[in-house]
């Protein structure tokens, strides 16, 4: 059985809509908890998929999160080879600055529900799906980064130029939040609670009205874009 290991950050973050399609095609799901699990037997033995997903801090906090060295250090290996590696929000800032490229604060919070523009690249890649401006999309997020070198970047929003980026064959990096499933997304708004109240314009209720708008819809394309990217890595 093929092994895929996934980092969070925070409990609530977690696969959402893509665990079931990785048990689909064969792969035993290994979470292991930043800041608490050690993370060096992912160099050790490299597991087949290697999954990073989201959490409210920052790559630049190393001084406060001795744990985001560590991360880096798997993905400065993992990405030199070219293995199959997803990151998600913080997961994509961590792959960037690994292949280094910049992660630095936005101009402000982009929080809630919007669709995405695809480059010419985007439109022939595995979010393909994502294109149509019916389809919106989840962001949350204050940080952003410059594209790293020889990154192919595909996708982008109206506040925020980098929206995600491959690298090489296997690796790909996607600030915005495809995993998401409504019923998870009630876990967020309880645990990003003074991030939500600290926030212009974002609220619970506004928030909750749009994932029951766009969520299931999402949840649907995703399967498409996560069965693409699975079959090319594969």
């Amino acid at each position: 059985m093929k092994q895929a290991s996934v980092i969070r950050h925070v409990p609530f973050e977690d696969l959402g809509n893509l665990g079931p399609i990785l048990e689909q095609r064969g792969f035993q799901i290994a979470y292991l908890e930043a800041g608490l699990d050690e993370l060096f037997g992912l160099t050790k033995s490299p597991p087949d998929l290697l999954v990073i997903l989201g959490g409210p801090i920052g790559v630049y906090q190393e001084v406060e999160y001795p744990f985001l060295r560590d991360e880096l250090q798997v993905l400065e290996q993992r990405l030199a080879a070219d293995m199959p590696t997803l990151g998600i929000c913080l997961g994509s800032q961590l792959m960037t600055r690994a292949l280094g490229a910049r992660v630095y604060p936005g101009t402000g919070k982009e929080i809630g529900w919007a669709p995405l523009s695809l480059t010419d690249a985007g439109i022939r890649s595995c979010l393909s799906p994502l294109g149509s401006e019916d389809i919106h999309v989840l962001h949350w997020h204050g940080d952003t980064f410059d594209l790293p070198p020889q990154a192919i970047g595909l996708a982008s929003t109206e506040y925020y130029k980098n929206q995600g980026f491959t690298w090489g064959r296997n690796c790909l990096a996607l600030q915005f939040h495809p995993e998401v499933t409504a019923d998870g997304l009630e876990r967020w708004f309880i645990g990003h609670a003074c991030e939500i109240a600290l926030t212009p314009n974002v609220s619970v209720p506004k928030l909750r009205e749009d994932t029951a708008r766009y969520a299931h819809i999402l949840q649907e394309v995703a399967q498409g874009v996560w069965t693409s990217w699975l079959q090319a890595i594969s």
